[in-house]
Order: structure tokens, then C-alpha cells, then sequence
């Protein structure tokens, strides 16, 4: 792996694997200073943080759940109007809300460094790869940033208030009454969002690995009707049984593979446009070399 641009200590243009081990450890701790640091603004803004924006799903003036009862009384559906009655949260243990505090500070740093830590990570792997290969992967970083944080914008959302209304007010017996652990509360609306933010990220792992020739166009366009299966799956788990919620949900994952197949069709064209391009250079050359 020969890496320009960076420090030569061997004298032979490239770095040994040590230095390479070297090297990445400081990306690494370069994207951990930077969630520090964000984890610790989040942490500071504790009020924002949570009235505004971690429990603000479960109140009925959040904004989905605003439109979606509204659009329910147009429809004459009263199964979309979620979230009516503000779900009361506890907290079991002595450091409860001081780790819950911590943890969600945490997550925040995550999202909020994501874009520092993937151009970090960028950074490291582009000196390894080939002029062509550098200019089909321009800005990367950007589209996969805007896409993690068009998920977790999605999930935060879209989902999110749908699980909250379905999974707090799901009884098996109305003599259990839920008593709902901020804790609890707080871990699946993290993971909804990560999730999403990762699911979003579908185009660009369709890229990278049509480029690596794992998957092509007409492999995709064969399992459409599989994924299409699968996708209604996840989307009747994570919603409330109605069509609307389901469809809601399913609409964005099926339009991402849908672009993901685009996505692959070109690589596919600009590869098969680079072969061509390489068949005529040889096929010259060994011309060039018959004539002399």
C-alpha cells in the first residue's frame, strides 16, 4: 500500500506496517477527542438536550404526532393520533439520571462528530487508492455524512414517535400497567436513530461494493421482490398495525434501494468504460510495438 503525501520513514516511498498502525492511531484518537469534546457541549445543554429533544416524542405537541392526529381527522382515523398522553418516565437506580445524563451526552457526541470522524477515517485509506479511484470517490464523505444524518433526522421523526406510541401502549393484560424506565426509553429511541442513520447509508455501501465486484445491477433487480418483502417486514415490526404507519416507513427504504440499483448501474458503466479504455491503450501500444 503505497501512501503519498505522508511521512516516508523507510526510504522506499512507502510506510511499514508498524507506521501504518501509527498512523491510524492517531485518526482514532483525533475522532475520539472530537466526540469528547462535543460530548461534552452536549452534556452542558442538558435542558435543550432532553425537553427539547430526547423526550420530546412522547408529548403530544411534538410535531409528528401533531400532523399525524390531524391527518387523522381528516381521514376519520383516530389510530393516528399518537402519543396524546405524555408517557411518564422513571428512574430505578440512585445514579440513574446522572449515567442516563452521561450516556445520552455520549450518543450525541457520536452523531454530532460523525462527519469529523469519517473524513478522519477518509483521510488514512485515500492516500492508498488510485488516481481514478480518488476522483469516483470525491466527496464521499460529504454524501455519506448527509445521508447518516437524513436517517437519523428520519428515525427521530418518523419512527420514533410510531415505536414510543406502539411499544408504551402495547398491554398483553390490563392488569399489567407499564411503568416505563427513562433508561429504557432513552435506548430505543438512540437505537431507532442510529439504525436508521446506518440504513440510510445503503447507497453508499451499494457503491463500494459494486466496485469491488460483489454485487452488480441485475443481481439487485433480481432480489427486488425479496427486499421488498423484507423491507414491509421491519416496517410492520417497528410501527403500529395500521397500512398508513407501514407504508410511512416503507417508502424511503424502498426509494434507497431503488437508488442504490441506480448507483450500481453506473458503476458498472464507468467500469466497463475504464476496461474499454485500457483494451484500446494496449491494443495500441502493441500496435506501436509491431510497426517499430
Amino acid at each position: 500500500m503505497a501512501l503519498k503525501g505522508r511521512k516516508v520513514k523507510n526510504g522506499e516511498g512507502e510506510m511499514s506496517f508498524l507506521e501504518h498502525l501509527e498512523e491510524l492511531r492517531w485518526h482514532i484518537i483525533r475522532s475520539l477527542v472530537a466526540i469528547l469534546i462535543l460530548m461534552i457541549v452536549a452534556f452542558c445543554f442538558k435542558r435543550f438536550l432532553f425537553d427539547h429533544v430526547v423526550l420530546a416524542p412522547r408529548n403530544p405537541t411534538f410535531f409528528t404526532n401533531r400532523v399525524l392526529c390531524q391527518l387523522g381527522h381528516l381521514l376519520h382515523s383516530s389510530a393516528l393520533c399518537i402519543n396524546q398522553k405524555p408517557v411518564n418516565l422513571i428512574s430505578i437506580k440512585m445514579s440513574g439520571q446522572i449515567t442516563t445524563h452521561i450516556v445520552v451526552a455520549m450518543v450525541a457526541g457520536v452523531i454530532l462528530a460523525f462527519p469529523y470522524v469519517l473524513w478522519e477515517f477518509w483521510k488514512f485509506f485515500k492516500p492508498a487508492l488510485h488516481k481514478n479511484e480518488k476522483e469516483h470517490a470525491r466527496g464521499a464523505v460529504l454524501a455519506a455524512s448527509a445521508l447518516f444524518f437524513v436517517g437519523v433526522v428520519f428515525g427521530y421523526f418518523a419512527l420514533a414517535p410510531l415505536s414510543i406510541h406502539f411499544l408504551t401502549t402495547y398491554q398483553i393484560s390490563p392488569d399489567v400497567v407499564n411503568q416505563i424506565n427513562v433508561r429504557s426509553f432513552i435506548g430505543t429511541l438512540t437505537s431507532i436513530c442510529l439504525a436508521t442513520g446506518l440504513v440510510f447509508e445503503l447507497p453508499i455501501i451499494t457503491f463500494f461494493l459494486t466496485k469491488v465486484g460483489l454485487i452488480t445491477p441485475s443481481f439487485l433487480k433480481k432480489y427486488r421482490r425479496h427486499a421488498i418483502v423484507v423491507i414491509f417486514i421491519i416496517a410492520a415490526i417497528i410501527t403500529p398495525p395500521d397500512v398508513f404507519s407501514q407504508t410511512l416507513v416503507a417508502i424511503p427504504l424502498l426509494a434507497l434501494y431503488e437508488v442504490g440499483i441506480l448507483i450500481s448501474k453506473r458503476v458498472m458503466k464507468q467500469k466497463e468504460r475504464e476496461r474499454k479504455e485500457f483494451m484500446g491503450e494496449e491494443s495500441g501500444a502493441e500496435t506501436a510495438t509491431a510497426k517499430s
